[in-house]
């Protein structure tokens, strides 16, 4: 765990960076540090490795306080990950990863190990990059490796400075959600600094929004969107903070399960009979194992004789398990439906989200008001 209580930067000029600021960060959490350019996000960071020293106040890890610690062993048992990456150019990927490890004396096998573990996590062969060099690597590589080496020495607690800030969009949110999977898996105390709304919210277990130096508000995603404490937070957060809600609830969330389904090789009599009786519009094409496969709808039954399967139409997409309402409703949007299957990995029928329950879940979770969210505290 990492305390932070009432810590104080006070440069000699007299500028006061940051202002009695408290919060703690629980072990395993990805803590991020939000605000504008120079409101004292990256010096907070900085001040946990003691890159930045304390003016006032203290910082304490697992109860310890950091300014009792060898400052170079506290930051060698914490990693750290920049926008800028900083990969050193004249070393190999093997050997930036190796960095802290080689600071820490292990053994050439072991580092070569943890080198090949790290890449593998990231998504990259090391047959292929262990022995490249920065200059042969794309942008969303060298901060694949960047983080490798933040990783190297398996450091109980990460510091990441807008890690995912200096590359492309579509790039940048890829990253994004392969650390929410290595995060997952991995499990870090991690500090992460953003400017960015939207990266907050989908990154943070903990959001802590600054402003001028000063701790505004300290909470879960869902209550700095549901409840922002002030109009900063408010216009910070944005006017668009219903849409942005969307991010933080899973399709399974809103999917209703097992829907009415039928089988390509039923008859059309039958279904038609169904529609009629149970006053349905449409109704899910499944195969054997509940496979999808698409949809039939009422008025495409001209005839009843035949079986589904000569009248259906084809699945024209569907969400896995796991996906963000946002993305759900995107899909919804751009395929002009208004009802979306939702699968697991192997394609297996799971549930459908409709789009007058998404209307509904939305108004149950957020109102203009200041809002409700299941995990918001009144």
């Amino acid at each position: 765990m990492i305390t932070l209580e009432n810590v104080t930067k006070t440069y000699s000029d007299g500028t006061e960076a940051v202002k009695g600021v408290s919060f703690e960060i629980k072990d395993g959490n990805l803590c991020v540090l939000l605000g504008p350019s120079g409101c004292g996000k990256t010096t907070t960071m900085k001040m946990i490795n003691r890159l930045i020293p304390i003016t006032e106040g203290n910082i304490y890890i697992d109860s310890k306080d950091t300014k009792t610690m060898d400052e170079n062993e506290l930051r060698r048992d914490i990693g750290y990950a920049i926008q800028e990456i900083g990969l050193f150019p004249h070393m190999t990927v093997k050997d930036n990863i190796a960095t802290v490890p080689t600071l820490k004396n292990w053994d050439k096998e072991k580092k070569e190990k943890r080198a090949e573990e790290l890449l593998t996590l990231m998504g990259m062969d090391p047959d292929e990059f262990l022995e490249k060099y920065p200059t042969e690597l794309s942008g969303g590589q060298k901060q694949r490796v960047g983080v490798a080496r933040s990783l190297g020495a398996d450091p109980p607690i990460m510091l990441m400075d807008e890690p995912f800030g200096a590359i492309d969009p579509i790039t940048r949110d890829r990253l994004q959600d392969e650390f929410i999977n290595i995060q997952e898996e991995i499990q870090k105390t991690i500090v992460f600094v953003t400017h960015d709304i939207n990266e907050a919210i989908k990154m943070g277990d903990k959001v802590a929004l600054m402003k001028d130096g000063e701790l505004i508000q300290y909470s879960t995603p869902a209550e700095l969107l549901a409840a922002a404490k002030n109009k900063f937070v408010r216009d910070f957060v944005g006017s668009d903070r219903t849409l942005k809600s969307l991010r933080l609830m899973k399709v399974e969330d809103a999917m209703k399960k097992s829907p009415r389904v039928v089988r390509k090789d039923d008859d059309l009599s039958e279904v038609a009979s169904i529609m009629e009786e149970e006053d349905l519009t449409y109704l899910i094409v499944v195969e054997d194992g509940r496979k999808l496969k698409g949809w039939i709808n009422r008025q495409d039954i001209e005839s009843e004789s035949g079986v589904v399967e000569d009248v259906m139409s084809e699945s024209t997409g569907a969400a896995e398990l796991g996906t963000s309402l946002a993305e759900g409703l995107t899909i919804m949007l751009e395929r002009d439906v208004a009802n979306l299957p939702v699968v697991d990995e192997y394609g297996t029928l799971q549930g459908i989200v409709t789009f007058n329950d998404l209307q509904s879940l939305i108004g149950e979770t957020y109102t203009e008001r200041g809002g409700k969210h299941p995990e918001v505290t009144q």
